[in-house]
């Protein structure tokens, strides 16, 4: 039979393996919550309590337009790499512009273009919201601004650009490579089975026809003449004086100023001087 000792020492030693096994369990449902609401918490790397209130201080949304620009993006598994990862979609793009104006913290929005182009939708997409935008956004072209990405930010309140900087690309192309001859070498034939005279106009695997072609070119030079127009309208530019120079082609920063298609040259201190200046006090910019 057991004395009073060791059944007290049992009980001791049984009672510290309960209070383990609850502090256990606690520690674990209070790092699972943690997990749980901020799933970047892990213990390599843990998100400084200050980032809130950092973000709660900035009073300018910075928007980055890098990249081709399209409508959306298809839905992509994660590390295909086959998939252009250099791109950017006019519907997030357009609703951050939408966001930023509905935020009464945000005093302006400024908008980093480094493009050469993509979806004339796109690109138009984007002008229009910056159009209607309640707020001043002020665009900065860095290596290129050119094509639809040069639309995009057209109607920006002021456009600054490094000396450096490709500006403009006002053309439009939809230039293509065509197999029909290396088709012909390999012993391809193509089986062309549609309905409509034109449903299989522009396969890279067919000959273009002249009345194909008249074709594509009645749509790019409608095209054309509206991107004029919307440049001639955005910059205040008579639109004959946007003409003489829309050849497809873009110019360096101090000859864009020279044809005003900017407003500046300078980089992100030449703006954020700016931005003092119209909103009354230190920008501090939230990418």
């Amino acid at each position: 039979m057991k004395n009073l000792k060791e059944i007290l020492y049992g009980t001791l030693i049984g009672n510290i393996i309960v209070l383990v096994v609850i502090l256990s369990c606690v520690y674990g449902l209070i790092f699972l919550v943690r997990k749980y609401n901020n799933p970047f918490l892990d213990s390599s790397s843990a998100i400084s309590d200050t980032t809130d209130s950092e973000e709660q201080n900035c009073n300018i949304v910075g928007i980055e337009l890098h990249g081709d620009i399209y409508t959306y993006l298809p839905e992509h598994e994660e590390g295909d790499t086959s998939f252009n990862q250099d791109t950017v979609e006019s519907q997030n793009i357009t609703w951050a512009i939408k966001n930023a104006n509905e935020d009464p913290e945000i005093k302006a929005i400024l908008v980093e273009v480094d493009s050469v182009g993509g979806s004339p939708v796109a690109g138009e997409e984007i002008s229009i919201a910056i159009k209607n935008s309640a707020k001043p956004v002020i665009g900065l072209i860095r290596e290129s601004g050119d094509s639809a990405a040069y639309l995009a930010v057209s109607s920006a309140d002021k456009i600054f650009a490094s000396k450096y900087s490709d500006v403009g690309g006002i053309g439009v192309t939809m230039s293509y490579l065509n197999n029909v001859e290396k088709n012909k070498q390999e012993g391809y034939t193509y089986e062309k089975l549609s309905a409509g005279k034109f449903k299989d106009s522009g396969n890279v695997d067919l000959p273009l026809t002249k009345e194909e072609k008249d074709l594509f070119m009645r749509d790019i030079n409608i095209i054309y003449e509206n991107f004029i127009k919307e440049i001639s309208a955005n910059r205040n530019i008579p639109i004959e004086k946007v003409r003489s120079f829309a050849d497809g082609s873009t110019v360096l920063g101090e000859k864009a100023k020279e044809l005003n298609l900017i407003d500046e040259i300078g980089g992100l201190p030449e703006v954020e001087k700016y931005l003092e200046g119209i909103i009354g006090e230190k920008p501090e910019i939230c990418w």
